[in-house]
This record gives C-alpha cells, sequence and structure tokens, in this order.
C-alpha cells in the first residue's frame, strides 16, 4: 500500500534549485516507489473534474513568465496511461462525481517541478487530473474518498498545492516567518491529526488567518483530496518550513 501526499510546490525556481526541500523530495522519492502517480494539480483549474487519459510522452508546460532562460529548457517527458485513467474514471462515476477526459494538455508546472525531484528518470506513469476549487472541502475529501482503492495497487496520489499561498503577500527579503502564516498552519495540522473534519470543511470560519492564508482555494484544496484518498488516515507532517515570509511548504502523509 502507498499513502498519499500532498506536497508543496512553491515557486517554479524549485525545478532548478538544489535546496533542502528539493534533497528531502529526492529522498522522499527513493523511498517510495509506485506503479503510476495520479497528481492532482492546483494548476489546472476546470468546472468539470477532467482526467488527462492519453499513454502519449506529456508536453512539459511553462504555464509561468518572467523567470530565467534555463527553467524554459527542462523537459520531464512522463507517460500517461489510458488505462489508469479509464480506472480513476470509473470510480469517481460510480461515486456520483461528473468527470470528463484530456487526450492533449502537458504537465503544469504543479506536477512536474516536483516529480523531477522525486522521480528525476520519468520512468512512472503519470495521470493528471484537475480540480474545482469552488467546490466545498467536503466534496473534494469525496472526490478523494471515491479513489482510495488506488493505495491497494501501489498507485501514489499525490496532491500538489500550498497551505499558505497569498502571493501579494509574499516579501522577497524576509529573514523570518510571518507569525500569521505558522497560525494558520498550526490550526490545521491540529485539525488535520485529529481527524476534525467538521472544523476543516468550515475552516474559513474557524481558522486563524484564513483568508490571508487561502485567499482563492486553488492550492489549498488538492490537500483534502489527498486525504480524502486516504484508506487509514494517519495523518503525519512529514516536511514544514517557509519562504518569501509566508509561502508555506508544508507537506503530509496520509
Amino acid at each position: 500500500m502507498i499513502k498519499p501526499l500532498f506536497l508543496a510546490h512553491g515557486s517554479p525556481m524549485m525545478a532548478i534549485e538544489q535546496s533542502v526541500y528539493t534533497k528531502f523530495l529526492n529522498s522522499l522519492g527513493n523511498s517510495i516507489k509506485p506503479k503510476a502517480i495520479v497528481v492532482f494539480t492546483a494548476h489546472w483549474t476546470t468546472e468539470t473534474l477532467t482526467i488527462s487519459a492519453s499513454d502519449s510522452i506529456y508536453d512539459t508546460m511553462y504555464d509561468f513568465y518572467g523567470f530565467p532562460e534555463e527553467l524554459y529548457k527542462i523537459k520531464y517527458p512522463a507517460k500517461g496511461s489510458s488505462a489508469i485513467a479509464a480506472k480513476i474514471q470509473n470510480k469517481l462515476i460510480n461515486s456520483g462525481i461528473n468527470v470528463k477526459t484530456d487526450l492533449t494538455r502537458g504537465l503544469d508546472h504543479g506536477a512536474w517541478t516536483l516529480l523531477q525531484h522525486l522521480y528525476p528518470k520519468a520512468d512512472i506513469p503519470v495521470v493528471q487530473v484537475s480540480i474545482n476549487y469552488t467546490l466545498p472541502i467536503e466534496q473534494q475529501i469525496k472526490i478523494g474518498n471515491a479513489i482510495k482503492e488506488l493505495a491497494n495497487e501501489d498507485i501514489l496520489v499525490l496532491g500538489s498545492g500550498n497551505t499558505v499561498h497569498n502571493l501579494r503577500l509574499v516579501d522577497f527579503d524576509s529573514k523570518t516567518i510571518d507569525s500569521w502564516a505558522k497560525e494558520f498552519d498550526d490550526w490545521l495540522i491540529d485539525k488535520i491529526e485529529n481527524k476534525d473534519i467538521d472544523a476543516l470543511n468550515n475552516y474559513r470560519k474557524y481558522a486563524p488567518h484564513a483568508n490571508l492564508a487561502v485567499p482563492t482555494a486553488d492550492h489549498f484544496v488538492p490537500l483534502f483530496i489527498a486525504l480524502g484518498s486516504s484508506l487509514e488516515l494517519t495523518p503525519k507532517v512529514i516536511y514544514r518550513n517557509y519562504q518569501l515570509g509566508n509561502l508555506s511548504y508544508l507537506c503530509f502523509e496520509f
């Protein structure tokens, strides 16, 4: 069985940097050997959940601008898997969740910046799935719950995002952690570890500084899809750090 993960993907620059976090990702990838990877990424948002269903090698998407030329030369030539995509589609439909498939979209940086540190050989099939971040948290958990049996097939479900992600408030010169970002993550960790699903469903009401930490939920909800896809729900913080004052690199195993 392979437990689901929620990993922070941070800045695209992570793809060409060597840091404490990228070393952590290297080590994590060495410790987990999935047959395939299913990625719910903050950078693919659709009204109807959509699954990449091609067997072809993905194009590497550079869905950002203003970065060094070196970043735009990186390729992550992973293949998709129509068979696993069909399996996911059937599980979601059986749970009453509307879903579509896509045959042309490449891997966005929410997926490949992580994967190239986790599995640099790009030799594991990847199925990318979109999110609808306007759905309530309980619905995000339901989406994950629909595919939780993938763990028994040694398929890694990976949520890619950030728990605190407010680019308007990042400070490129900061050497400290903004207290409000830490307080939000502290609350989140406590509620997840205590499986307080009601509080999590209503995080905007109960969590300190929720509107600062999560101005929009696109980077937040992949966490709950990963949580929902856990068979045992034994949450564990596996990494925590911050950059630029408040950009959270909080990661969970479920």
